[in-house]
């Protein structure tokens, strides 16, 4: 079982994000949070931590549709992909996505045999970096949006791996890791992760890892974070006030 405090962190950060007094359950039950950051405006949001799922919707009638398409399934089963789409009319969904957290005393730094250097967000090597990497693996990484240093390994003075971390409410650090296709599966993401862990721990933040990659989960898992719960965000087909 996670710590304690681990696990109340948590809740509160996705409470927070959720506004509207949105608060984790057993069973679904939707909040109307019209400015929910859980998920993109207009969409349904859906967070389970443990065995407690929080939701949101846009609206009244959105809210009323998705609690009762729902209701009566496992709460660990509603981040799920293919439950979501069975059950509500779906026309697009991100995720679901692994929401990881570090309890510091689980924090297994694996530096490995490369320097992992701050550089700061303009620096020239980084920029070229972010700009010559795939559009899709730069967006799933989040790179191009961290508040903190960025944390790389050069090699022949071109960076070929980076991680920092985005500054969230409740103080926590969500981090990002990007590595060059042509130097992955050499470790490098988990010595530039393991320097921007340890730099947000020495800010007293919450290390938060969100990941739908498995290579992803993997670097996370080393380094000693727990999965705690998911997150999935869906747009339904048409709202359910206007159905035919």
């Amino acid at each position: 079982m996670p710590p304690a405090a681990l696990l109340a962190k948590t809740t509160q950060l996705w409470e927070h994000l959720a506004g509207a007094g949105a608060e984790f359950a057993p069973a679904i039950s939707v909040a109307v949070s019209p400015r929910s950051r859980i998920c993109p405006p207009g969409w349904v949001g859906i967070v389970v931590i443990g065995n407690a799922v929080l939701a949101t919707a846009p609206d009244q009638a959105t809210a009323r549709h998705v609690a009762r398409a729902l209701d009566g399934l496992p709460a660990d089963s509603l981040t799920d992909a293919g439950v979501l789409t069975r059950w509500l009319r779906v026309a697009q969904i991100r995720g679901p996505a692994t929401l990881a957290y570090l309890d510091p005393a689980d924090f297994r730094p694996r530096p490995g045999d490369v320097d992992a250097r701050p550089l700061e967000a303009d620096d020239p090597g980084l920029r070229q970096f972010l700009l010559d990497a795939d559009a899709d693996d730069l967006e799933e990484s989040g790179m191009d949006e961290i508040t903190s240093p960025a944390f790389a390994v050069a090699e022949h003075d071109h960076v070929v791996a980076a991680a920092g971390y985005r500054d969230w409410p409740c103080r926590t650090a969500h981090l990002s890791v990007l590595t060059a296709a042509a130097a992955r599966r050499r470790g490098l993401a988990r010595a530039v992760a393991s320097a921007a862990v340890a730099h947000a721990m020495r800010e007293g933040k919450l290390p938060q890892w969100r990941a739908r990659p498995v290579a992803s989960r993997r670097v996370a898992l080393t380094l000693g974070f727990r999965e705690l719960g998911a997150q999935a965000s869906v747009r339904l087909a048409h709202p359910p006030d206007r159905r035919p």
